[in-house]
């Protein structure tokens, strides 16, 4: 276990209140604020979790979780995810490395406040400029169609495999293609073009979403807020 991480989803777990409607992301960070709500609902703290993967429904059921769903709860109080790349002056994001960012962000969306858990490694000056890929969901039928699409819009893609050598599905049934682009255009540019796609379900840009980040860092924990 990362204790930086884990420091990092301490500190945002704190944040949770009795009673609050709470988004549970998804991928490794994010999953240890799910263990540590875990331990302060077996303590006494009532909350609702609204999950944002199978995986973290799974996680949240066995460690006692109450779970909803947004069809009962239409607004989310808080939500603790984690995050591929923070761009530093604006908290904008990269996500969907775990595979769950279409659920992700549709959570993300119904949330008062996103607060994303991540380690020193994450935060960079302008987001997609480093050697991270951008996730972008697709449909399947005709997917080559649209990976054409994509590097027509100047991005190297990569059909996401599984462990069984087989194309990944999100659990919305979708592939995934991660996405690298020499000269990344702004990310406000890049989302644009990105919706605009045919066949695009949706991509790992979160641009205007975050509330707080919880950094782990070798000295502490840092809370970064947008400028």
């Amino acid at each position: 276990m990362n204790p930086l991480k884990l420091a990092a989803a301490e500190a945002a777990a704190a944040q949770v209140e009795d009673g609050m409607v709470v988004g549970l992301g998804s991928g490794s960070t994010a999953s240890l604020a799910v263990e540590v709500l875990g331990k302060r609902v077996s303590q006494g703290l009532r909350i609702t979790g609204i999950p944002t993967s199978e995986s973290t429904e799974t996680l949240a059921r066995n460690l006692g979780i109450p779970l909803s769903t947004l069809a009962q709860h239409g607004r989310i109080a808080l939500t603790i995810d984690g995050a591929d790349e923070v761009e530093l002056k604006t908290l904008d994001l990269i996500k969907g490395l775990g595979g769950a960012l279409l659920r992700e962000k549709i959570v993300a969306a119904a949330t008062d406040k996103l607060v994303i858990v991540a380690d020193e490694s994450k935060v960079v000056d302008r987001l997609a400029a480093e050697n991270r890929p951008l996730p972008v969901e697709v449909v399947q039928f005709g997917w080559q169609t649209t990976a054409k699409r994509l590097a027509d819009l100047g991005a190297r893609w990569t059909l996401r495999m599984a462990a069984d050598g087989k194309p990944f599905v999100t659990d919305g049934g979708n592939y995934t293609l991660d996405c690298r682009f020499e000269e990344p255009p702004a990310a406000v540019e890049l989302q644009l073009k990105l919706d605009r796609t045919i066949g695009v379900v949706d991509h790992g840009l979160f641009l205007g979403y975050t509330w707080e980040v919880y950094v782990g860092a070798a000295d502490g924990v840092r809370v970064l807020h947008r400028e």
